[in-house]
């Protein structure tokens, strides 16, 4: 995808699915987009920019409306020290990791780690989900000045639709 203005802000969700696993229900997901270059030059100059993977799930009933059921996001902190030359990468405000180049950084936005949505008992045994995923740029994180120029500037609303898929939660 060239680094055209019109596409700068266009998030596709590549991978959307649940995972089974001891303690739960995991997420795995994969973005794909390219930081515009108003984006990219802002994290080099030093301003931290925040991704946010956002899940939702919600159990259909047919008399009534449907059960709000799970809520989760998790953030990636994408910044660069202009000390050290390096940029660093802090999942949920933890775990940060450093990288020479801003495209290893990104790996963990558009390939987020998977990460516990829900406990094994929060989900009733063999019932079918709907579950909607989306990645964006949360621009109320941004430093004031920052964020009065994400509002006038559509190189900065980064975000991806909801992508939505159902998914039949385990039998006990």
């Amino acid at each position: 995808m060239p680094h055209g203005l019109a596409l700068a802000n266009e998030v596709e969700v590549t991978t959307a699915k649940i995972e089974s696993s001891e303690e739960g229900y995991r997420i795995v997901a994969a973005f794909s987009f390219e930081l515009s270059h108003g984006l990219e030059d802002a994290i080099t100059r030093g301003v931290p920019m925040y991704f946010t993977t956002e899940v939702e799930m919600t159990r259909p009933r047919w008399y009534w409306l449907d059960e709000k059921t799970i809520r989760s996001q998790q953030t990636v902190r994408i910044a660069y020290n202009l000390w050290t030359r390096q940029y660093t990468a802090a999942i949920n405000g933890s775990l940060q990791q450093n990288f020479a180049r801003l495209e290893d950084a990104m790996a963990l936005v558009l390939r987020p780690r998977r990460w516990l949505v829900a406990d094994k008992s929060a989900l009733s045994s063999g019932a079918n989900y709907n579950v909607a995923v989306r990645l964006k740029l949360d621009i109320n994180q941004l430093p004031k000045p920052f964020l009065i120029t994400s509002l006038n500037n559509s190189d900065w609303r980064l975000s991806s639709d909801w992508k939505r898929f159902t998914f039949k939660a385990d039998d006990k």
